[in-house]
């Protein structure tokens, strides 16, 4: 039925596929547009009914995933959904409906658990500093999203695009971070050259750092972690996971097309 609703069969195609005649498949129709999904739901356990979402809802929520927000994750979707169309039903409900109706896929199952290590307990104590290369922006070069992120609670406290990632980018995002939030105990990285020096491929940095990263942290008081293996810096590494399924999609809808204009969007928006 939600299939019909999305558009991808008729009603009967449907009772064709439910192996009922074309005139119950009217009744049942009837009753669903009266009464929407529920309508289909065997009520005879005695139980409360849940609550009704109406045909119309049904349709707005199928047509907005596929014309406007066709390329939203369903977390994503679902919080314009509540934002901006004033929906208001559950994110369960919201997965299942997309779900039975074909226009999203059913997730894979998870793989073997990892322990994750335990995040620090307070704000300010860890930061995370990474970028990521992405097609933020169809259509033209590539650039760098240079993201800083609590190690806490994963907020995002900086995020600005750069044409390459490096010792510019790296200050321009200490300083905002610095300028806005205070001082921090520790900063996690890679093991990029601007961070620091390894002297031999494949082994761990140099004990000795003087680079220019490296002795504005010491003047401030901040402590580097080089991050030995690209495992290391997963919470990063899913954060990047997740803007990657956002921050395009948001500046589409925007209508931008530069990454001067993205910079202020970021800055002011997301």
């Amino acid at each position: 039925v939600l299939k019909t609703t999305a558009g991808k069969l008729t009603w009967l195609q449907a009772a064709e596929v439910l192996g009922i005649t074309p005139r119950h498949m009217r009744r049942l129709r009837a009753e669903y547009q009266e009464h929407g999904i529920d309508a289909f739901h065997d009520n005879r356990g005695g139980r409360p009914r849940r609550k009704r979402i109406r045909e119309e809802t049904v349709s707005l929520i199928c047509r907005l995933k596929q014309e406007v927000y066709y390329d939203f994750s369903v977390q994503h979707f679902y919080e314009k959904l509540i934002e901006e169309h004033d929906v208001q039903i559950s994110y369960s409900w919201t997965k299942h409906l997309l779900q039975e109706a074909g226009i999203v896929k059913k997730a894979r199952g998870r793989g073997k658990y990892h322990r994750q290590r335990e995040r620090r307990p307070m704000r300010g104590m860890m930061l995370h500093i990474d970028a990521s290369t992405h097609e933020w922006i169809p259509g033209i070069p590539e650039w760098d999203l240079v993201a800083v992120m609590d190690d806490a609670d994963g907020r995002l406290l900086y995020a600005q695009f750069f044409e390459e990632e490096g010792t510019a980018s790296t200050f321009a995002a200490l300083h905002y971070v610095i300028g806005k939030h205070g001082r921090f105990c520790e900063l996690y990285h890679d093991r990029a050259s601007h961070f620091g020096r390894t002297s031999k491929a494949g082994e761990r940095p140099d004990e000795e750092q003087n680079g220019q990263v490296t002795r504005a942290m010491k003047a401030l008081g901040i402590k580097q972690i080089f991050a030995n293996t690209p495992q290391a810096r997963g919470r990063s590494e899913r954060a990047f996971g997740t803007v990657q399924g956002r921050i395009p999609q948001e500046l589409r809808l925007a209508g931008i097309r530069t990454y001067q204009d993205a910079n202020v969007f970021l800055e002011n928006e997301f």
